[in-house]
C-alpha cells in the first residue's frame, strides 16, 4: 500500500469492484481513527451504488462532522496489494471542503492485515 502525503495527511488510491463493473478512487483518505470505509456518493455513482427505498440510513460523525450514509456490499475493494471480497462500504456526500474521495477505516486495514510503517 503506497502512502502519498497531502495536506500533510495518507491518502491511497482503491480500486473498487461492484457489479462487474471496475473504478479506481484517487484520493482516498487512510484514517486509524474511522472505524468505517465511507466512498463519496458522486464517485461511486459511476458504477451505479447509488441509494434505493429499502436502504437503511445511518449517521455517523467524523473529523467533517455528522452526515447520513447508506451501506452497500461491493464485490471487491482493493488498496495496493490488500483485497478483500465482498466487503461492505459505507456511502455519503463526503463534502469536507477539500478533495477527498474516500476515507479508508479500520475496518479495511484489520481485517486486510495493513501495517503503516
Amino acid at each position: 500500500m503506497q502512502l502519498s502525503l497531502k495536506y500533510d495527511l495518507p491518502f491511497v488510491t482503491a480500486t473498487l469492484a461492484y457489479n462487474g463493473t471496475t473504478l479506481e478512487i484517487p484520493n482516498v483518505l487512510v484514517d486509524t481513527g474511522s472505524a468505517g470505509t465511507v466512498f463519496a456518493v458522486d464517485i461511486v455513482r459511476t458504477v451505479h451504488i447509488s441509494p434505493v427505498a429499502e436502504d437503511v440510513l445511518h449517521s455517523v460523525r467524523g473529523f467533517g462532522g455528522s452526515e447520513v450514509v447508506f451501506t452497500r456490499q461491493v464485490d471487491c475493494l482493493c488498496v495496493g496489494e490488500r483485497r478483500l471480497l465482498d466487503f461492505e462500504i459505507e456511502v455519503g456526500g463526503m463534502d469536507y471542503g477539500f478533495d477527498i474521495n474516500g476515507i479508508l477505516g479500520m475496518d479495511f486495514l484489520i481485517r486486510a492485515g495493513a501495517m503503516i510503517n
